[in-house]
């Protein structure tokens, strides 16, 4: 499974990024797919995920401000941030987990930048 990222960037405190994730290669029906973070000095962290049978998980800093989704036609996930903190600043990796056999699949991560 290959991830690919877009949409990081640099933006004001309280403004909006998306960013966009789609998978290729050997795409399983049963998946989750998912953002984590990881800000300088930090772990990665679990920002938001959702599997393929629609269900969300979302870090408790983010929830009602960021949404997740996905096109499974598409196999993309898409991170909606809105009002958008300095400390939502660092690198999001793109996440892809297959129940089947348990592995796990990383994006090359897009660096997010908040500005006070």
């Amino acid at each position: 499974v290959q991830l690919q990222a877009s949409g990081g960037g640099l933006v004001q405190a309280g403004g909006s990024l998306r960013l966009s994730c789609t998978a290729s290669g050997a795409i399983f029906r049963i998946n989750v797919m998912g953002w984590y973070r990881q800000a300088p000095g930090k772990e990665r962290d679990l920002v938001a995920s959702v599997t393929s049978g629609g269900t969300t998980n979302y870090a408790d800093s983010v929830k009602d401000r960021f949404t997740i989704s996905r096109d499974n036609a598409k196999n993309t996930v898409y991170l909606q941030m809105n009002n958008l903190k300095p400390e939502d600043t660092a690198v999001y990796h793109c996440n892809y987990y297959v129940h089947r056999n348990g592995k796990r699949y990383w994006g090359q991560g897009t660096l997010v930048t908040v500005s006070s």
